[in-house]
């Protein structure tokens, strides 16, 4: 009788254990993003640039870290410095977290932004920021594997031309998956939720 009773509340602590961790996992996965969900993810295209120290950047060597992709380029009077101070108060936001973040912005309008040109505007925001270029054909093989246009217009000001581009933010998780996209206009605290979430899966 006792050992029957001892293996009855045996099971049941089994059982509650099971019942536990089955809400847990179902909890833990019970997240709604905020951006343009890619369902099912698909790997990221790869790609190889030279950031603004001059060193060679390749995405496939960052699995293990989040990474949030922008296209821009430095004489952008509007969408490309507004991205950039999102950057940073996401990057603020994670505070230790950052760490497993990479913050890249691949220029649109490689012939002015050199590495030197996007190393002092990528400091304006945070030193850690990625700037990448290169040559026109290997951007181009960039743009066209992540959709990205891009057009000069002539403004006939001294300031010179113009770059009309795609403003959106692209998120890679841990696993090199393309995983969402964001427009420009996203609450940063939803982008902010969504890195978080991305840097705590798996």
């Amino acid at each position: 009788m006792f050992k029957t009773r001892i293996g009855v509340i045996a099971f049941g602590v089994v059982i509650g254990l099971l019942v536990t961790l089955v809400v847990w996992q179902v909890l833990a996965n019970d997240y709604t993003y905020q951006g343009s969900l890619i369902e099912p993810p698909v790997p990221a295209a790869d790609f190889e640039l030279i950031d603004q120290h001059g060193d060679t950047f390749r995405l496939s060597d960052q699995n293990g870290k989040v990474v949030l992709i922008f296209f821009g380029y430095t004489h952008c009077p509007d969408v490309c410095p507004v991205t950039l101070s999102e950057y940073k108060q996401i990057h603020e936001r994670l505070d230790e977290k950052a760490e497993q973040v990479e913050f890249v912005f691949i220029a649109v309008d490689p012939e002015r932004d050199t590495g030197e040109v996007l190393g002092k505007y990528m400091a304006n925001f945070n030193p850690s920021f990625i700037g990448l270029t290169g040559e026109v054909d290997e951007l181009d093989k960039v743009y066209k594997s992540y959709g990205v246009y891009r057009a000069k217009q002539e403004t006939g000001s001294a300031a010179g031309y113009l770059v009309d581009h795609t403003a959106r933010v692209y998120a890679i998780d841990k696993l090199g998956n393309w995983r969402l996209t964001y427009p420009f206009g996203m609450e940063t605290e939803k982008l902010y939720q969504d890195v978080n979430h991305l840097i705590e899966e798996g």
